[in-house]
């Protein structure tokens, strides 16, 4: 069966300052064994906070296919493995969209995270005008095939696909909720035997107040959390929605 699977995406945001609000967040999913809980803040804080925090989650928001080599500025996925990470999350929005990352170069940082031993979250989403013209499900479907790496098949339980809308993300709208079960269900779908063992994560505006009826949908197996999982007092609320969904 997927547990619950909730992870705070911190973003180009937080700094040693923040680490009473890492250490609030690691105590209270300390306390819901039930579901799995991770953050991926900053590079210059996965060390040190896989440090202090032993026993909890920590991830990278990026990795390069590289292993190692003349890439300046990058991070690859066995330098996050070094630091203590254990996830890290490949294909975001804001890479494919700022940075012109395309479905390979996605594919193929998965595939070397995998590699490297590193749980994976691969983003997928669409843009408003493809939504508003009726092509998001198969949008995101052909993102799906086009991102995920052939290593999966041995090991899908380590990979997690997360549906983030892109006109949702940091913008306080959501889409309705009979499109989200419609959009997580086509993916599951589409996934074939793998499906049953990925958790499939929704994102975009996910927050206290509608994480409940969000999570209870079927095939949502949890959320990838921007700005609320900035603070305790916004994410903790999220954990404790996911954590009191029947088993």
């Amino acid at each position: 069966m997927r547990r619950s699977y909730i992870v705070g995406n911190w973003k180009m945001n937080g700094s040693f300052a923040a680490f009473g609000e890492a250490q609030a967040i690691a105590a209270a999913a300390a306390a819901h064994p039930n579901i799995d809980v991770a953050i991926c803040p900053p590079f210059t804080l996965v060390g040190p906070m896989a440090n202090a925090l032993p026993g909890f989650a920590i991830g990278g928001q990026d990795c390069h296919a590289a292993d190692a080599g003349a890439f300046t500025g990058s991070v690859s996925a066995p330098l996050l493995v070094d630091a203590g990470a254990k996830l890290v999350i490949v294909g975001h929005s804001e890479r494919r969209e700022g940075l012109n990352e395309t479905n390979d170069m996605v594919k193929a940082k998965a595939g070397a995270a995998l590699g490297a031993g590193l749980g994976v979250i691969v983003c997928v989403g669409e843009p408003l005008g493809v939504r508003e013209a009726g092509g998001a499900v198969q949008y995101v479907l052909d993102q799906v095939a086009g991102s995920l790496p052939y290593a999966l098949l041995a090991e899908p339980s380590r990979v997690a696909i997360a549906y983030e809308p892109i006109w949702a993300i940091g913008t306080g709208l959501t889409p309705s909720i009979e499109d989200i079960a419609e959009m997580h269900g086509a993916i599951r779908g589409t996934l074939g035997e793998a499906g049953e063992l990925m958790a499939i994560l929704y994102g975009g505006s996910v927050n206290g107040d509608n994480a409940a009826e969000i999570l209870a949908l079927d095939d949502v197996d949890g959320a990838l959390v921007g700005g609320a999982s900035l603070t305790a007092g916004k994410f903790v609320p999220i954990i404790e929605a996911a954590a009191a969904l029947p088993g």
